[in-house]
């Protein structure tokens, strides 16, 4: 797998959290993650694709009109691949930042295990 096609696998993914449509984010999730996949934060774990489906749609529903853009480039080696990313409003600051670590099978991510950079203070 080139860097190229981890940069859209990543992509893929920023746009999954972004999915509002429950259909078209199940879709890009089948396309994302492979069947048994998981995800794991200080804040919350989704494990199967439908355990990621409802994660994704919760943080939706606590952070309404926001959204996820990658802000770094994708950094990969063996199966492992990392990424900076961060959650905001259309327009203003963002208001948590975060790294990923992803381990990638047959193409799909397997499991992605988040760490927080920043989170509101308060």
């Amino acid at each position: 797998m080139t860097d190229i096609n981890l940069t859209e696998l990543v992509d893929r993914y920023i746009a999954m959290w972004n999915e509002t449509d429950g259909g078209r984010r199940r879709a890009l999730i089948a396309r994302v993650w492979t069947e048994g996949a998981s995800y794991l934060d200080p804040a919350m774990r989704g494990d199967g694709r439908s355990g990621i489906d409802a994660m994704v749609e919760g943080v939706q529903q606590r952070f309404p009109d926001h959204r996820f853009r990658r802000t770094s480039e994708v950094d990969a080696h063996h199966d492992r691949l990392r990424f900076c990313w961060e959650l905001a409003p259309a327009s203003g600051p963002a208001l948590i930042k975060g790294t990923d670590i992803g381990i990638v099978d047959a193409g799909r991510l397997a499991a992605v295990t988040g760490f927080f950079d920043q989170m509101p203070q308060g």
